[in-house]
């Protein structure tokens, strides 16, 4: 198999004037950025970095950025892209664990990166204008001066290619390696299995530390497209790079298209270039999907299921035809649903049994453990199958449906609930924006089920238990109680934080209390 930086090289030589990546006024040909990228590889060389070592970075989704990691896979450096948000001691961490040899920064990452120890330790590159104080000891553009290395091909595809951190919801993050050949498997994958053509243009906003902001880098490159720059999601900025740039494909997760579509600018923006979507990261409920689907009308809309440690699990390729289906194993995976706690591959779950969702560690997209973590590789990888912590059911046709994480279960009255059909469910009331269903501790039943409610317009705690009864839902899955709040909470990728309403840390509409009162009652 190719390695990525042959890839690439394979790209320029087919399509040399294509136009290749767009960052604001900045436009380069496949040819022209490889010139960039063969330089910024001859730097890193140049200031020590071989085969084999981290690279950490903490930029934004910049043309730097991107070409940072093309030069590593030619370099043979291992990029390990970091949230640029990330705060010093998650820095420290992060750039230990990883035995980092120089980092990469730019103004918003540069408070943290000063006050980081182990950053100060090692050699730290700026990108763009950075107040002097930050303490760089190099900047970008002498990168860019370097000469292009004598052995620009330096990595094969059993070569380590990247590192990503998983965001960690309990302890310390993870670090998954993967090879050049789980990646690049990932991204013809992901060509694939969202029928992309030659010379697609992808808005490139999910951020380049995240599994789907590195599938669209990989995934332009090997079908010549082009790569648009949006450095932080803006839906203004969003919006306006769709229509200049004539953006053929969306890959995004369900909060930035919510944000997209709710934005005023969205009706009087040409998005007519637009025909394929994707969607990944989380669950998309039904009244948002219709949205699209009407918006849009795009002639392929794919509910992708993966995650960090094995890109693909599962993909539906008509997400509207059968809302919440995460539809079947994708190309180069095998998936199952087992028992609950069983933790045995060999013990399926039966047709709507809610278990757990594992996935060959065969697969060619799959990872082969965590970074010096042996506790975690105990707990998730068991007889060649990954156990994703994701729970789920297969239905009569054979399609897969996630419904939340082993953790997020709610347990009420002996029941097992899954948040996630109430939120489909809630979703569907017009005043209804946006909705987290949670359990919260109770002293009678265990767990009450509670509505984390973001409105649109008026709408009553009465009224929404009403559209809950009319719709069928059984009266255990009901929410005993609904909280009004200015914002629901999520991660900078869009991922529901439901630890953050458990544990009260949420800002509730004004007059509302932040401990709720279960004011439903359970009869009926």
């Amino acid at each position: 198999m190719l390695d990525l930086g042959r890839s690439f090289l394979a790209s320029v030589e087919r399509s040399p004037d294509q136009l290749a990546l767009v960052d604001g006024d900045l436009r380069l040909s496949y040819a022209g950025w490889f010139e960039k990228v063969r330089a910024v590889a001859g730097g890193l060389q140049a200031i020590g970095l071989r085969r084999g070592d981290h690279l950490v970075v903490l930029l934004q989704n910049r043309w730097e950025m991107a070409t940072l990691h093309w030069a590593c896979q030619f370099a043979g450096v291992i990029v390990t892209p970091l949230n640029w948000r990330a705060k010093p001691d998650e820095i420290d961490y992060c750039a230990s664990d990883a035995e980092a040899r120089a980092i990469v920064f730019q103004d918003v990452s540069a408070d943290a990166v000063a006050q980081s120890s182990v950053a100060q330790s090692l050699p730290r590159i700026a990108v763009g204008t950075v107040d002097p104080a930050a303490g760089a000891t190099l900047s970008f553009e002498q990168l860019l001066q370097a000469a292009a290395p004598a052995q620009l091909l330096g990595a094969g595809c059993d070569d380590w290619s990247l590192m990503l951190y998983t965001s960690g919801t309990t302890g310390k993050p993870k670090g998954v390696p993967r090879r050049h050949r789980h990646e690049r498997a990932a991204a013809l994958a992901h060509v694939a299995q969202n029928l992309y053509g030659r010379g697609e243009r992808t808005l490139g906003v999910m951020p380049l530390y995240h599994t789907m902001g590195v599938r669209s880098l990989l995934a332009m490159a090997l079908v010549d497209g082009c790569f648009v720059c949006v450095p932080k999601f803006d839906p203004p900025a969003v919006l306006a790079a769709i229509e200049a740039e004539r953006i053929t494909n969306l890959y995004l997760v369900p909060t930035l298209y919510h944000d997209v579509v709710a934005h005023p600018d969205c009706a009087a923006t040409d998005l007519s270039s637009v025909r394929k979507l994707g969607f990944a990261g989380a669950s998309m409920n039904e009244a948002l999907l219709k949205k699209l689907h009407t918006l849009f009308n795009p002639e392929l809309f794919v509910n992708h299921y993966g995650s960090s440690e094995v890109y693909t699990f599962s993909i539906d390729s008509d997400a509207v035809k059968k809302p919440g289906s995460a539809g079947r194993g994708g190309i180069n995976q095998r998936i199952r649903v087992v028992r609950l706690d069983g933790g045995d591959p060999e013990l399926p779950a039966a047709r709507y049994e809610e278990g757990e969702i594992i996935a060959d560690l065969a697969g060619d997209e799959s990872f082969e453990g965590y970074w010096k973590r042996p506790d975690a590789d105990a707990k998730s990888l068991r007889g060649g199958w990954y156990f994703t912590g994701d729970t789920g059911y297969v239905d009569k046709d054979g399609d897969l449906f996630v419904s939340g994480r082993t953790d997020d279960m709610i347990i009420s009255g002996g029941e097992n609930i899954s948040p996630v059909e109430i939120e489909s469910l809630l979703s569907l009331h017009p005043a209804v924006d946006e909705v987290a269903v949670v359990g919260l501790a109770d002293a009678r039943w265990g767990q009450c089920v509670t509505a984390f409610i973001k409105r649109r317009s008026a709408v009553t705690e009465a009224e929404l238990d009403a559209h809950c009864r009319a719709s069928g839902l059984a009266n255990f899955k009901r929410p005993r109680s609904f909280v009004f709040v200015v914002e629901v909470p999520r991660s900078p990728v869009g991922k529901l934080l439901r630890r953050k309403l458990v544990a009260n840390e949420y800002e509730p509409e004004a007059g509302q209390s932040v401990a709720p009162a279960h004011s439903i009652a359970p009869s009926n």
